[in-house]
């Protein structure tokens, strides 16, 4: 692009802080002889927050770090525990409860079942990003995973992309070796649409190379095409089943025979150098984690083999994101495109060895051909998690993983790049995935409207990150903002520098073995990002406004949780 033109987008960087229905001060168009900005928004599926290089991994992902190096990183970007939940805020700037995915469709519980928020599909309520941009005069784009809806009306072809290949459900055989009768019998098998309709996923073909394939189709065909392009490119990689070319796993044979805790302490002493973490920094203990040395040899194989396939998965991601940029530079269209790159939720922590559906069945793992043996691990008929003890040193050095409101679990990698960011540092202040929709809108100049389609959708509820791309602002939210997180009961508020955490004892419908004390604790996660310390007892006080805060949170949102049980003594009115 040439120089006037970045000039130009950087100075567009200096506008409101918010764009919402309410902001008569936001930018209805861009300047006269500005160019507007092309997006790239990138997601991964499960990634750690310390996997990729650039945020102290030891995984080969240079095309991925030379972006998050060049551009700014986060150290504070927080999602939904899970992924579709996070991919309604994502899509929406609004929170998950309202824009229709209070729980993930595949847990909802009988008190959630028809309540609003919970249908279990990006709602009528907002307006995606895609179709807002799209109304706004973009070329819009998805190749990966949708996880908002299986049916034509829900679907990406419906909510606003005019060209999109899409997996409809949460996760897939990464080699579409799960379309058969057998899969089907048990609706294990997943749903691929292409621009709308039904198709076959191309056996043999690995997830991330394909959809990578298809979204660099898209860039191609619109490549005389003047309009700017809001191009959407959600991985399941690297998400269970783990599985990877053979190539790739060769790369990091014996790589981690020396187990989770050596990769944790490895991880934890790069980000320490890296300016990612305080230098005196304790990790959270470990949870329903073996040690290492008490697991046999054949069992060292194995768990050092799952690490070895997810590492391979992580870096032929990076490869097709590198395929990606070239493609951009060769369309001459690189240097006027804002990347965003996050993770749905923290790392998966589950023990898995087939899917949910098969779990239970006499046979079920046999009848569907899953050979999970050591020779076999990470090829199309394996079907196996990485477990909790790759997962907490891949979350490093936060608490718990996917699933949980702790920073394990939210607390994802994310950066950005491109016209107008400025580079080559790290950004430490509380964001949230509700800002990346509001941030597109207000970089491409476009007002968010009160209605869409002829019915009214809720405002954005997260904030535009401009300031914090243009580095006049470390964060967007004032300390006296609280933030809100509710899935599978577990419950978080975050105010300023201070988190509650409310893990309930019983079991939950994801992780399978839930992890919970019952009990509200307080953090201060400035000091101890590691969620270490709870302060309950000595800051009694605080507690009590966060507690508040998330009532009034849920209040406002329709969360729905179980009440209270009565104390002890009372008698039911």
């Amino acid at each position: 692009m040439l120089k006037s033109a970045i000039l130009l987008a950087a100075s567009a960087l200096s506008g409101p802080l918010c764009v919402s229905a309410q902001d008569k001060s936001a930018p209805t168009a861009i300047p006269a002889g500005t160019r507007q900005p092309n997006f790239l928004l990138i997601v991964a599926d499960d990634l750690g927050w310390s996997d990729l290089g650039a945020f102290g991994g030891e995984i080969a992902t240079p095309n991925l770090d030379s972006i998050a190096n060049g551009g700014v990183r986060f150290t504070g970007f927080h999602t939904a525990p899970t992924c579709s939940p996070t991919r309604s805020m994502l899509l929406s700037g609004v929170d998950n409860h309202q824009a229709g995915l209070g729980s993930m469709a595949e847990t909802l519980q009988p008190d959630q079942t028809g309540q609003p928020g919970y249908e279990g599909y990006l709602n009528d309520r907002v307006a995606s990003i895609a179709e807002l941009l799209h109304q706004g005069g973009y070329r819009t784009l998805m190749s990966g995973k949708w996880h908002l809806g299986l049916t034509p009306e829900r679907g990406p072809a419906a909510r606003g992309f005019e060209r999109s290949y899409a997996l409809l459900q949460g996760l897939g055989n990464h080699f579409g070796a799960d379309q058969n009768k057998a899969w089907k019998a048990i609706d294990a098998a997943p749903t691929y649409r292409d621009n709308g309709k039904l198709v076959t996923y191309p056996k043999g073909r690995f997830s991330a190379d394909y959809f990578t394939d298809r979204l660099i189709g898209f860039l191609q065909e619109g490549s005389k095409d003047q309009r700017p392009f809001f191009a959407y490119l959600p991985y399941s990689t690297p998400h269970w089943p783990i599985q990877a070319p053979p190539e790739d796993i060769a790369k990091y044979k014996g790589r981690y025979d020396a187990g989770y805790e050596a990769l944790r302490d490895a991880r934890l002493q790069r980000q320490k150098a890296l300016g990612l973490v305080p230098a005196d920094l304790t990790p959270h203990d470990w949870q329903d984690v073996k040690p290492w040395a008490s697991l046999t040899d054949a069992e060292k194989a194995i768990e050092a083999r799952k690490m070895e396939v997810y590492a391979a998965m992580v870096d032929r991601m990076d490869q097709n994101v590198g395929r990606v940029v070239a493609t951009l530079k060769a369309l001459g269209r690189y240097d006027d495109t804002v990347i965003i790159f996050l993770a749905d939720n923290g790392p998966e922590g589950n023990v898995i060895d087939a899917p949910h559906q098969a779990v239970l069945k006499p046979e079920g793992k046999a009848k569907l051909g899953i050979d999970n043996s050591l020779g076999n691990i990470g090829k199309a008929t394996s079907y196996l998690g990485y477990g909790p003890g790759w997962a907490q040193a891949n979350s490093s050095p936060s608490w718990l993983v996917k699933g949980y409101p702790t920073e394990g679990g939210t607390r994802v990698t994310a950066f950005a790049s491109g016209p107008g960011i400025a580079g080559q540092r790290i950004a430490t202040g509380l964001l949230n995935v509700t800002d990346v929709a509001p941030t597109l809108l207000d970089l491409a100049g476009i007002q968010q409207p009160a209605t869409f389609g002829g019915r009214a959708i809720l405002p954005f509820q997260g904030h535009s990150l401009r300031p914090v791309f243009a580095g006049t602002a470390a964060q967007v939210r004032q300390p006296t903002e609280a933030v809100g997180t509710e899935l599978f009961y577990r419950r978080a508020l975050r105010k300023g520098d201070w988190k509650a955490v409310f893990l309930p004892k019983t079991g939950s419908a994801y992780p399978r073995q839930g992890y919970g004390t019952g009990i509200w604790q307080l953090f201060n996660v400035a000091k101890d990002p590691a969620e270490a310390h709870d302060l309950s007892a000595s800051k009694p006080a605080k507690l009590q406004e966060l507690i508040g805060d998330w009532d009034s949170y849920a209040k406002a949102k329709g969360v729905v949780v179980p009440a209270p049980a009565p104390v002890q003594g009372e008698t039911k009115k």
